[in-house]
């Protein structure tokens, strides 16, 4: 038996080189790099040798920080890839999705925890505001292409942007189930003025805010001063890692956030300069690590699901996972397009594709440390089903619904992977 530190190294790269090398052959295949990475992480923990249990609820504060930090990453490389210019009446499906669509599912999830599950109106609460955001980590290949790629369409658009969004603004739904349960364990009082007050428009007003400051503040260092001194003449993409940490910390320490800031810091970031190539650089930076933590998460979520993660289910949890899941993302969805003039299979795809992930790992982590949750692990196997099924059910769709969707399009999707390469390729070189 070789040394275990000399066998860990090996998996690494072997993983690392997978994450590489899985997306280019899974571009025509129904089958995403996700799968493959809680598949890959089932089986490594399910070796005798490796005697690691990586259950989230027995690292909470691993899990949590870990899961934050996947997630503004991948807050960051949204936002900076979104060609279209800010405008309430161009981001209109956006606000569908948000102002509709998001409320609507975190009302029926509420109703389905409370009278169904029984979980409690505060654990039916933090259930919804864990599962209605869409998750901007695992909804790469349905969001727009890198900066000035050129591939963004309504439904492209739409799903970037909201995962982009709904991230911070399920929050407050998080918050106000925090409060609750605090309020249960006769932990506070007098909470609603100050859910109220700070929470929903303290947080969010000033996240906004503090992400667009910083955000400028960042675009105007890298292309707007003079020449020399420009942070876009290093041509290195540790930039947009110290955006994405600023930005985060700076909203997190005035207690707003952060989610929604770096968010905000990316598209005012990108407004500096739309068309500099440096964003293209940026981008691609920021991916990489993206990806590289995505596939950690996803391999520990394969080991937590062998290790037991889904024990505490009932039949029940079973049924109404599959309801939100198959029925409540689609049939909002939907209400929330009724008026928006565009085809029907652009509608149903944008219904569809409610990817729920490493986000929601996030805001359960974050409430269950929080404040006292009766049942913390039947409602991390609850979380976890959903992922999984969402995990496997849109990993496999994914590819042939983008393709019918591009040839319906007019597009070749094969001629548009093979030229995003080629430009990749290009910008390597140039660099």
């Amino acid at each position: 038996m070789p040394d275990p530190y000399i066998l860990m190294l090996f998996v690494v790269g072997a993983l690392v080189a997978l994450v590489a090398w899985l997306p280019l052959v899974f571009r025509r295949a129904p089958l995403s790099l996700p799968i493959v990475c809680v598949i890959l992480g089932a089986g490594l923990f399910a070796l005798p040798q490796v005697g690691f249990d990586p259950l989230p609820q027995n690292y909470p504060d691993i899990t949590e920080r870990l899961t934050e930090f996947v997630v503004i990453i991948a807050l960051m490389g949204a936002g900076l890839k979104i060609d279209r210019i800010f405008n309430l009446r161009r981001w209109g499906v956006t606000w569908r999705l948000l102002g509709v669509t998001m409320m609507l599912s975190v009302a029926a999830i509420v109703i389905l925890g409370w009278t169904v599950l029984g979980l409690g109106l505060a654990g039916a609460i933090l259930l919804a505001g864990t599962l209605a955001p869409t998750d901007p980590v695992l909804a790469s290949d349905i969001q727009v292409g890198a900066p000035r790629e050129g591939r963004e369409d309504e439904v492209r658009f739409g799903l970037t942007s909201e995962a982009g969004l709904n991230d911070g603004l399920a929050f407050p739904f998080v918050n106000l189930a925090i409060a609750l349960a605090m309020v249960a364990a006769g932990q506070k009082h007098d909470w609603f003025a100050e859910w109220l007050s700070v929470s929903v428009l303290w947080e969010i007003g000033a996240g906004l805010v503090v992400g667009w400051a910083i955000g400028w503040l960042f675009g105007w260092l890298t292309f707007a001063i003079p020449v020399r001194s420009r942070l876009a003449a290093t041509r290195d993409g540790f930039i947009v890692l110290a955006a994405t940490f600023i930005s985060y910390s700076v909203t997190e320490m005035l207690h707003c956030y952060g989610f929604l800031a770096v968010f905000i810091t990316a598209l005012a970031f990108r407004h500096a300069d739309r068309d500099h190539e440096f964003h293209a650089q940026m981008h691609d930076f920021i991916e990489q690590i993206e990806r590289m933590a995505m596939m950690v998460v996803l391999v520990l979520f394969g080991g937590a699901l062998v290790s037991g993660l889904l024990a505490p289910l009932r039949p029940i949890d079973a049924a109404v996972a599959a309801v939100i899941v198959l029925l409540v993302r689609p049939l909002t969805g939907m209400i929330g397009l009724i008026g928006w003039k565009r085809p029907l299979r652009e509608k149903m795809i944008l219904a569809f594709f409610g990817i729920r992930g490493v986000g929601s790992f996030y805001y359960l982590a974050y409430g269950l440390n929080a404040a006292p949750f009766e049942g913390g692990d039947r409602l991390w196997a609850i979380v976890g089903l959903i992922c999984l099924m969402s995990i496997l059910l849109h990993g496999i769709t994914v590819t042939p619904v983008m393709r019918w969707f591009d040839r319906s399009q007019g597009r070749n999707p094969d001629a548009d992977a093979d030229g995003v390469k080629a430009e990749a390729s290009g910008r390597g070189a140039s660099a």
